[in-house]
């Protein structure tokens, strides 16, 4: 059994180095010659995903294949490329305003990483003809009645910081729609990653567009970082620039306008608010307290840049960094290496994002300080195009009424 266990492990951290290696030449941090031929096999690759994109657009488009209409009002929220954009305080952003103007919010999300039915069940199920299991609720409005494995960090994070409003998880969202509005009586669907969910139709599609790194190298998946091609910006009904250091960009703006003229774009930052200790809701320090620190730092996000960047703007000595691959679950072998690897280098504490945070174990006991960093999103520019795009969620009528009135005159 120890001998299976050792072949795992080992083939696990291969897999992960290989994945690694994978994602430094899609945002192109390597350049040696088995990183150009890799690179030429991905765009390949990147050809063919690109034409079953255009496929199923198109299908989508001439109603071959249909959207289905739940009878509210549906909020999409995603973007063009894969993780990176910080989507999940948006998402946070947008659903604490509608719940705190009268809306009844609920959040779809697939779950991304979270624990699958076990496969022996999905069998039995399809043998014997049994329903598929309800969606999962991750909070009911009241209480959080799944943890983060079971959920997926996502979720588990907006469930944790939206008291009052319902976090539904399943792959099929139009069922988990449903799902919210028999049984939460809920007016209004946010659709966390939505942006390619098609099957689900969306009344207004909020594209996120990361400042710091809008499209990668512009390519589609594997070779790069698109989902989709830059021109389906035209079906974002608003665009928000995040990451923000409120420098304006022309040329980035422009690039948008060209795909669609008339889309309203909200520029906002993520800004760090405090230091939290993990598992310890009630020790709480102010961001200065970094200062001159000497400290570790470890991440399993889409771009672990902007984390280490935000340690480092604070005064921060980034002594001991690890970077692991997006939504790892870390054992308690590596928890527990990485932190006596710190307390040896004599460091004061170690600071993880809150989305790592989720992923420790409520018993983990890490012999020095340890905190997560809490971020926020704050409206830069376009604060009035943010407050119409919640008018036309909270009033859509007399909004429609009114943008009406405007054109008559």
């Amino acid at each position: 059994m120890q001998l299976i266990r050792k072949f795992y492990h080992y083939w696990n951290q291969k897999f992960e180095q290989f994945v690694l290696f994978t994602v430094d030449v899609i945002y192109d941090r390597r350049a040696d010659r088995g990183t150009l031929v890799y690179a030429r096999f991905l765009q390949i690759l990147s050809k063919l995903f690109s034409m079953i994109v255009q496929i199923r657009l198109f299908l989508y488009k001439n109603r071959v294949l249909r959207n289905q209409p739940l009878g509210c009002l549906v909020v999409v929220v995603g973007n063009l490329t894969v993780g990176g954009t910080g989507k999940t305080p948006i998402v946070e952003k947008i659903a604490r305003t509608l719940h705190e103007r009268g809306r009844k919010v609920a959040i779809l999300s697939r779950g991304y990483k979270s624990k699958p039915e076990p496969f022996y069940k999905v069998c039995w199920r399809l043998l014997t003809h049994i329903d598929a299991p309800p969606p999962k609720v991750v909070s009911d409005g009241k209480e959080v009645l799944l943890n983060s494995e079971s959920a997926g960090d996502e979720p588990y994070m907006l469930a944790m910081n939206l008291p009052g409003i319902p976090v539904i998880v399943d792959k099929d969202r139009v069922k988990a729609g449903s799902y919210a509005i028999k049984r939460f009586g809920v007016d209004t669907l946010i659709l966390d990653d939505g942006f390619q969910y098609m099957a689900l139709k969306g009344q207004l599609n909020l594209l996120l567009v990361d400042k710091t790194n809008p499209f990668g190298n512009r390519q589609l998946l594997p070779r790069g970082i698109l989902r989709e091609p830059i021109k389906h910006l035209h079906r974002a009904s608003y665009v928000f620039l995040t990451k923000s250091q409120g420098q304006d960009d022309p040329k980035l703006e422009s690039l948008i306008k060209q795909h669609n003229p008339n889309v309203e774009i909200i520029e906002c930052a993520h800004q760090p608010k405090f230091l939290q200790a993990v598992n310890n809701g009630e020790c709480r320090r102010e961001l200065s307290f970094l200062e001159g620190k000497h400290i570790g730092a470890f991440s399993a996000i889409a771009t672990p840049e902007s984390f280490e960047m935000l340690l480092r703007k604070f005064k921060a000595q980034l002594i001991f960094n690890r970077r692991f691959l997006d939504h790892h679950r870390f054992s308690i072998d590596e928890l527990s290496d990485f932190f006596r690897q710190a307390k040896d280098a004599g460091l004061d504490l170690v600071v993880t994002t809150e989305k790592d945070a989720v992923r420790i174990p409520k018993d983990f006991d890490p012999g020095i300080p340890f905190y997560y960093m809490r971020v926020e999103i704050e409206i830069l520019s376009g604060t009035e195009d943010f407050e119409e795009a919640i008018s036309r969620i909270c009033f859509p009528n007399k909004t429609f009424a009114f943008n009406r009135l405007v054109a008559s005159e």
